[in-house]
């Protein structure tokens, strides 16, 4: 394997235990030998547990950025929230198990102190910007912050429960009623005097 490959292996394995077993409980030797290479070989590539973090924080922001391109597809703004929305239908699985990916790390991070907290916390204000944005095409121009702040309140609310729970018909009958509740806000539309 290249050392390329090898590198995006360990972030791979890393991203996967620090989302199912948490950062402080994953160690080096858990990632090497979810990789299948030596501790002395893993160091080659990452000097310390911080580096492989920044790693894997990269890695989530540039997946994020492009699912929220992806979902640019859709036509109406509407439908792209739904698309934000819907994650949690279809990664509920993991959910359930795990909780939220972007969270439960943030919140990891916070309960250390870590320096590496406000950066997790970036994927968030880039759903935080997006939704701003839907809801502004939607002509919300005034509350397009609040109203992202309450779609991302809401969908780690129902991820925290489905997770204690274990319950995928509470988690989809929240994500139903967010849906109701996005279908009921009104489109705006701005008006000259």
């Amino acid at each position: 394997m290249s050392r390329s490959a090898t590198r995006k292996r360990i972030e791979e394995k890393a991203d996967a235990l620090f989302y199912e077993a948490g950062f402080e409980a994953t160690s080096f030797a858990d990632i090497a030998g979810a990789v299948g290479i030596s501790r002395g070989n893993f160091y080659h590539h990452f000097k310390s547990k911080d580096d492989i973090l920044d790693a894997v924080i990269d890695r989530r922001l540039a997946a994020t950025q492009t699912m929220l391109v992806s979902w640019e597809t859709d036509a109406a703004p509407k439908d792209r929230i739904r698309s934000f929305i819907r994650i949690l239908i279809t990664n509920r699985t993991k959910i359930m198990a795990f909780g939220c990916a972007v969270g439960t790390l943030t919140t990891e991070l916070a309960k250390l102190d870590h320096i590496a907290e406000s950066r997790a916390a970036e994927i968030f204000g880039l759903f935080r910007d997006w939704l701003a944005d839907q809801f502004i095409a939607l002509g919300h121009k005034d509350d397009a912050d609040a109203l992202a702040l309450h779609v991302l309140a809401r969908s780690q609310g129902i991820a925290v429960m489905a997770s204690a729970l274990k319950d995928e018909a509470f988690l989809r009958a929240e994500v139903s009623a967010l849906e109701a509740w996005l279908d009921r806000l009104p489109v705006q539309t701005s008006t000259k005097d």
